[in-house]
């Protein structure tokens, strides 16, 4: 017998597990959650990092920047190249390294040394994002990709909300070293489980014939792969990309600003220590993720309700989004530190709303063997605003506060709303 029918044979043999495609999809939001603690490690930290390393804010605004950077640049690289060799590898070798690079930080001397580790890790991490859309793409049906999407996004912002509580806890017994030491060897466990039990559909031995069909029903055929100019040219000349790109530019500041900033925003004018901070910085989190879930069921209930297609409930869904980023203005009035946090959390479900959806509209709108390379391009596009926005707080947050800040990112995302609306709605009902 030879080794491929071997092979068919134990694939064959092999318990199939129901409703397989949900497991893939938890095991790839187990790896984007760790991606998270990883990344917002420097956020938790930053206190005592800028008096450990002797960082002025404006310095710690080009740490973070360094990531970010580094984040734009390489997301469509990273999707080109999980579109090219595959989810499976092109995650596994972004994953190894942006664990290796989070355990070097432990060794860092000076920012501009935690400056250059930054960069390096935002340039592995930067395969999140395509990997989200790709990871849809391979397994969901196009009726369920609206609803996968959203929980897909619980991994963005779990990661987020757990980060707190696992680097304080971490950090008072390990010291800031150790928790960079301790988030690093979650994601090298991650990536044993991600080489061990993650396969393409068509070749996982756990999935039955009856889900692969389901899986394929409406699913695009394969096309052929594309080179990376070749590939970035097409997007370039197509209003769709757009319309998604223009939105993911306005809504990241926020999402960049709850991810770095937050922490040390509420110890420099809320008074907080890190004991405090880790008992309500994860709460945006928390309703992010509950943001997350929410947005694809109600994608349902507008085409339920109001009988929209299938785009024009998603970009309903997003829009409904934008409306409650507007919470952020409230943040620069009130007095409250406990009612800034709740404000600051409704933008956080608003965002994860937006952003899910932004990943939707992408499998909704390109062509299979371009989902990634999309995706990739629009987070660069979103992380170019989330560079740029983080250097302006750096240079400015001393001396103006955050307030206005908070009041710019409550209106960005409803002109991001209007482009939406222009460049993707659909302005007629289709023939089924």
């Amino acid at each position: 017998m030879s080794i491929e029918t071997e092979q068919t044979t134990v694939a064959r043999s092999a318990r199939k597990f129901k409703a397989l495609r949900w497991w893939m999809l938890a095991l790839f939001l187990l790896g984007i959650t760790i991606n998270y603690i990883t990344r917002n490690s420097l956020g938790i930290l930053a206190p005592e990092l800028k008096v450990s390393l002797n960082m002025s804010t404006e310095q710690y605004s080009w740490v973070v920047a360094a990531f970010q950077l580094a984040y734009t640049l390489f997301q469509p690289l990273c999707g080109w190249l999980i579109d090219v060799i595959g989810l499976k590898t092109g995650f596994l070798i972004c994953a190894t390294l942006w664990a290796l690079v989070c355990m070097l930080h432990a060794g860092a001397g000076s920012w501009m040394q935690l400056a250059l580790l930054r960069f390096f890790m935002g340039g592995a991490e930067a395969a999140a994002t395509p990997a989200n859309a790709r990871a849809i793409a391979d397994w969901f049906p196009k009726k369920e990709r609206p609803i996968a999407a959203g929980w897909a996004g619980v991994g963005f912002s779990v990661g987020a909300m757990l980060a707190p509580p696992i680097i304080v806890v971490a950090h008072l017994t390990l010291g800031w070293q150790g928790a960079f030491l301790f988030s690093g060897a979650l994601g090298l466990i991650w990536v044993v489980l991600w080489w061990r039990f993650y396969h393409a559909p068509q070749q996982h031995p756990n999935l039955s014939q009856q889900e692969l069909e389901l899986i394929r029903e409406d699913n695009e055929p394969d096309l052929p792969k594309l080179p990376f100019f070749t590939s970035l040219a097409r997007l370039c000349r197509d209003k769709k990309f757009y319309g998604i790109a223009i939105p993911a530019f306005l809504a990241e500041p926020a999402w960049a600003v709850f991810s770095f900033w937050v922490p040390l925003y509420l110890a420099t004018e809320r008074g907080m220590d890190l004991k405090q901070i880790a008992l309500f910085a994860w709460l945006p989190f928390l309703a992010a993720d509950i943001g997350s879930v929410a947005s694809g069921y109600l994608t349902n209930l507008y085409r339920k309700w109001f009988g929209f297609q299938r785009i024009n409930s998603v970009i309903a869904s997003s829009v409904t989004g934008a409306f409650l980023m507007l919470s952020l203005t409230l943040v620069a009035v009130t007095k409250d530190p406990l009612l800034a946090i709740a404000l600051i959390s409704i933008g956080g479900f608003g965002h994860q709303v937006i952003s899910c959806m932004l990943s939707a509209l992408v499998v909704e709108s390109f062509d299979k063997n371009q989902m990634a390379t999309v995706n990739g391009m629009r987070g660069s596009c979103a992380w170019i605003a989330s560079f740029l926005f983080s250097l302006l707080i750096g240079a400015v947050s001393d001396t103006v506060g955050f307030g206005p800040l908070f009041v710019a990112m409550g209106f960005f995302d409803l002109i991001g709303a209007l482009f939406l609306i222009a460049l993707l709605a659909e302005r007629r009902a289709k023939k089924p």
